[in-house]
């Protein structure tokens, strides 16, 4: 048969097509049964018509998934083709079903070579997804079993089909359909000779289902982004910053943005407001910066509050109760509660010039728009931070940043684009431009805001959602679908999270609180 000959098409079966699907099952079914009776067809079509889906060629019906709704906890388990079966060979459609159960799919002998059988599969997993449905369960015949029952058991042989040591037309087609054997099930289909009475029990998973009753808590798919390439410049006030941040963020949330992001020590021209003289003891300098914070905490804590978005805020000088000065990053929730992120590792810069030190804690926060993770320009060249963020279900991560030059900005860019790709999450990245030659350690600043995703089928060819036209103003928005993150860690090209050799190596963050005497010193 010509493939330019094909004229296909996916449908829903409909009690008309009865004739042909009787025709159909015959000839493939000869040896257990043949067809099911016209009142099976019908009540499955009436009660599951979504589940009921056909291929034809110019009208002819070639191809035929049945499936019925079950209950996950019951079918999950060891149970026998009967079990499915009522009286007069009605097939046992539960209504208020969590779980599709795969009857049959039968293809044409004629038609095989082309993939039919996994357009199938696929619009059953379809279906599966847009009724939220938690998994397809199918108990899976093994005809090839009986040429060697002799000299293997059944949970041998499926192991050797397993490892394509040897094949199978059901159970190697239905591993290479991401189905998953969960169990061998005995006396499932006794005059299935072939099989020798045994089937597989698989499972493929709906990964995003939920739960009916956390369907109002669920997480958010779609989250929009903004972020604020802030220009340093010079300011003749406190209030100056402020109105220049509450203008970006009252902009950002014209535009209905879940997240407004600011750079790393974005308020740093304010320690222009000494005096040059004064602007030279660097210590005394940014200790003076520090003395903003707070202000800059309750002002844009109200922003996030006023204008209904989550802020970011960039990295603000902190002084610690011990008078020791760290960079920190304020995530403001639009609830108004504030929560920090200490910047971890320390430049050689920070270290030497301002005695910034390092802090301890590395935190998912869980917002009202996805779970999200925040490394400091630097942090985000450790790869161990973000993959213990990503430990921790992380969807983006939020990488403000102060860089002066290319190559300082390349680095951060690059390893910021490797986190998106090992750990499968997005990663938004945000910094200054502007030359500011009049305050000191303002000279000169790089930067081109971007935002990048997982390397993927589903997401740019490039990997980068969206980016800024470098060393100007600006404002930037992407747009990110969540549930793709989901989709990719589970059934992508790659699976680098899923993938990890766990039992040559891990990763975990020590436990500091000792330090502060928080831990019980009787576990010490």
């Amino acid at each position: 048969m010509s493939l330019d000959d094909l004229q296909l098409n996916l449908r829903n079966l409909t009690c008309d097509d009865y004739p042909q699907l009787k025709g159909l099952m015959d000839k493939v079914y000869h040896d257990i049964g043949g067809a099911w009776p016209r009142i099976t067809i019908d009540r499955l079509v009436a009660e599951f018509p979504d589940g009921q889906i056909v291929i034809e060629d110019d009208g002819r019906v070639i191809g035929v998934a049945l499936t019925a709704l079950v209950d996950y906890e019951e079918f999950s388990n060891p149970h026998k083709y009967d079990d499915l079966i009522g009286k007069r060979e009605t097939i046992q459609n539960a209504k208020d079903g969590d779980a599709m159960y795969g009857i049959d799919v039968l293809i044409d002998p004629d038609y095989r070579g082309y993939r039919l059988g996994r357009r199938l599969y696929e619009a059953r997993k379809e279906v599966c997804r847009q009724l939220n449905l938690k998994a397809i369960l199918a108990g899976g015949r093994i005809p090839e079993y009986h040429r060697v029952a002799d000299s293997m058991s059944a949970s041998e042989y499926i192991d050797k089909v397993s490892r394509k040591e040897l094949h199978d037309p059901i159970l190697s087609f239905q591993l290479s359909s991401d189905f998953q054997v969960k169990r061998l099930l005995r006396k499932y289909l006794p005059e299935d000779e072939k099989s020798q009475g045994y089937a597989t029990l698989l499972e493929w998973n709906n990964i995003l289902f939920e739960p009916a009753e956390r369907m109002l808590e669920s997480r958010p798919t779609q989250v929009r982004v903004g972020a604020v390439q802030w220009q340093m410049r010079e300011f003749a006030s406190v209030e100056a910053v402020l109105q220049q941040v509450e203008y970006f963020v009252d902009a950002l949330s014209d535009y209905q943005s879940d997240f407004a992001v600011f750079p790393e020590l974005f308020n740093a021209p304010l320690m222009g407001l000494q005096d040059r003289a004064a602007q030279q003891d660097q210590m005394a300098a940014i200790r003076f910066l520090a003395g903003f914070t707070e202000r800059f905490k309750t002002e844009m804590s109200r922003m996030a509050v006023a204008y209904n978005i989550n802020i970011i805020a960039g990295s603000m000088i902190e002084e610690g109760d011990d008078g020791r000065l760290y960079n920190v990053a304020y995530l403001c929730h639009r609830d108004g509660s504030i929560e920090r992120q200490a910047k971890l590792h320390i430049t050689p810069q920070e270290r030497r010039d301002w005695v910034i030190e390092g802090g301890e804690d590395l935190c998912v926060f869980q917002t009202d728009a996805g779970r999200i993770g925040i490394l400091i320009c630097y942090d985000v060249e450790f790869p161990e931070l973000g993959r213990l963020l990503a430990d921790q279900d992380m969807d983006l991560l939020f990488v403000p940043f102060w860089t002066d030059t290319k190559n300082g900005y390349l680095r951060v860019r690059h390893c910021a684009q490797a986190r998106a790709i090992e750990n499968e999450c997005y990663v938004v990245l945000c910094g200054s431009v502007g030359n500011v030659p009049s305050i000191e350690n303002l000279d000169i600043q790089y930067a081109q805001s971007s935002v990048f995703s997982p390397s993927d089928f589903a997401f740019p060819h490039d990997a980068v959602m969206a980016e800024t036209t470098p060393n100007t103003e600006m404002i930037m928005f992407s747009d990110l679908d969540l549930s793709r993150l989901t989709v990719v860690r589970a059934e992508g090209s790659v699976t680098n999270l899923k993938d990890r050799r766990k039992d040559l190596f891990d990763l975990r963050l020590r436990d500091w609180s000792w330090k502060s005497g928080a831990r019980d010193q009787d576990d010490s």
